[in-house]
């Protein structure tokens, strides 16, 4: 049986060896069987000598795999720390070389938002100080921010956080992202996709493109394609809250300006400019007429299509009815060639 996935990494550890973050340039998923027998002994990730990476890059090549190949070259003639990771089974990270292949699985498009097992990675991940020098723990920061000023520098934090930028690790093809520190590595960022500067794209969550996204999409959450979500808009996502409904977004939906979102949509769905649909929202259905049919929580519309949600601007309802206008995105804003 072949393995789940594989990866030549690069990286960054502290003074006592332990991982900070890991660069995989090529990561592979269900990689063929002959190259899975070269990764066999990187089940636990494994650093590499010199002599592996040269051995490693010949096997490659008699293999055609001219990327891995070329890699291992170049740093097989490094003083950098390579590491190969071989996940056998899809199970949850217990490295942080392991975590960091399966985020960069998302990133490259290789496997969507919640079909790779990322269960206890925060545990996994250490808390890092992101600068314009790397990554450096944070017990160590102070120091290296002395040693760069007796230098005449400055060491420049951008975030400290537990997940990099996801454009330092991986940049998708046909994307625009106009403010790259709000999308973390482990985002799915689909074709035709554009981030506005306000717009954020968490890890495990994504949008299939072409989409707009001005708004949240918290972790786990992901958009179908030609779908807008407005400037200030939120996806509720199930880190903090402890829900277990997963949120999702259908296919040519618009969540206005200001909106929330607490359940899943299915496609050609509207929720109007400031209102938050949560779950346990009270929502009276119209019929064709406008007429009161039913007041239900929005969490048994959940899924559906062509819904419109509202709220009645004299009476405070929230209201839902049909809505058979698709949502139009701007074919030329989402060109990215």
């Amino acid at each position: 049986m072949g393995a789940y996935a594989l990866g030549l990494g690069i990286g960054s550890q502290n003074r006592q060896g332990e991982w900070l973050e890991v660069f995989y340039p090529s990561p592979r998923i269900a990689p063929k069987e002959e190259l899975t027998a070269l990764f066999a002994d990187f089940t636990v990730p494994k650093i590499l000598s010199r002599d592996d990476l040269t051995a490693l890059a010949a096997a490659c090549d008699k293999l055609g795999e001219a990327s891995l190949a070329t890699q291992a070259k170049r740093l097989s003639d490094s003083e950098a720390k390579a590491v190969g990771v071989c996940l056998a089974a899809d199970t949850a990270p217990d490295s942080v070389p392991a975590a960091y292949l399966k985020l960069h699985l998302l990133s490259h498009r290789l496997a969507r938002p919640h079909t790779t097992d990322l269960s206890g990675v925060f545990g996994v991940l250490p808390n890092v100080a992101w600068t314009n020098q790397g990554a450096v723990a944070l017990d160590e920061l102070a120091d290296r921010q002395l040693d760069a000023r007796l230098r005449g520098e400055v060491l420049e934090v951008s975030c400290v956080d537990k997940f990099p930028k996801m454009t330092n690790y991986v940049v998708p093809t046909g994307v625009r992202i106009a403010h790259t520190a709000r999308v973390r590595l482990g985002a799915y960022v689909g074709e035709g996709t554009t981030v506005m500067h306000e717009g954020f794209i968490n890890f495990n969550a994504g949008t299939e493109g072409p989409g707009m996204i001005e708004g949240r999409i918290s972790a786990g959450v992901l958009v179908g394609a030609d779908s807008d979500l407005g400037g200030g808009s939120s996806t509720m996502g199930t880190l903090s809250g402890g829900g277990n409904i997963i949120i999702s977004v259908g296919k040519q939906c618009l969540i206005g300006a200001n909106a929330g979102l607490g359940i899943p949509l299915g496609d050609r769905c509207t929720v109007e400019s400031g209102l938050y649909v949560t779950a346990g929202t009270k929502v009276t259905t119209l019929d064709a007429g406008g007429n009161p049919v039913e007041t239900l929580a929005a969490r048994q519309l959940q899924g559906m299509s062509d819904l419109l949600f509202r709220r009645n601007s004299l009476t405070g309802a929230v209201e839902c009815l049909t809505n058979k206008t698709a949502v139009q995105l701007n074919s030329e804003l989402h060109a990215h060639n």
